[in-house]
């Protein structure tokens, strides 16, 4: 009898609609793994993930992924062009230190890439530095300014405009709320700037 998968995660849930079957897929800060095998479970997906954790590295292979240890920054060049169908950066993009060259990485080793990344340009975010002078802290960005692991924050429109300094066409946006709801708005327009928690995009070389 096949164990049952935990349910996904909201975002993640939106990310494996954009996948089509039986591709070839790399996760990159795939965590524990959960995107992989629901990928693999109910869409024969042939994944590879790629992690920072070395605790998030043995929790993926102890569950029959494959799964490496690595840094986006520094091990994404060691992958042959058109390697993968599928890149995903989800929730990671502000956590590198060089976004500019994960995402030309990303775009040149995978047919689409696919990434999200919370938006800094959220009306909450804007309202707690304009009225109390302070980093906010949201559900979505629930660490304080000292103690995040988010050294590049950015707005969506931010994203769009490094999409297009990279060459990378944007095929799908969704906008999300801070329970991961899409959002009835153009996810590259100014009220998903504004209204937006959260971004989820499909793109492709240009």
């Amino acid at each position: 009898m096949t164990t049952p998968l935990p349910p996904l995660r909201a975002d993640l849930s939106l990310i494996a609609e954009m996948i089509e079957p039986k591709s070839r897929l790399l996760d990159v800060g795939c965590g524990d793994g959960a995107l992989l095998a629901w990928l693999d479970r109910h869409k024969d997906v042939d994944g590879r993930g790629m992690e920072l954790s070395m605790g998030g590295v043995n929790a993926c292979v102890s569950n029959g992924l494959s799964v490496i240890q690595g840094d986006a920054d520094t091990d994404l060049k060691d992958y042959p062009s058109d390697a993968f169908d599928y890149v995903v950066l989800s929730q990671t993009l502000q956590a590198t230190r060089n976004p500019h060259t994960v995402l030309e990485d990303m775009a040149r080793i995978g047919r689409h890439a696919i990434v999200s990344f919370p938006n800094f340009g959220h009306w909450r975010v804007r309202f707690g530095l304009m009225f109390r002078g302070r980093m906010p802290v949201t559900e979505t960005l629930s660490a304080q300014w000292y103690d995040t692991p988010n050294i590049h924050l950015c707005t969506i429109r931010d994203f769009v405009e490094l999409c297009r300094e990279v060459g990378v066409v944007i095929e799908r946006g969704i906008a999300l709320d801070g329970l991961a709801r899409p959002l009835a708005h153009a996810a590259t327009g100014r009220r998903a700037n504004l209204f937006a928690e959260n971004g989820i995009y499909l793109l492709r070389r240009g």
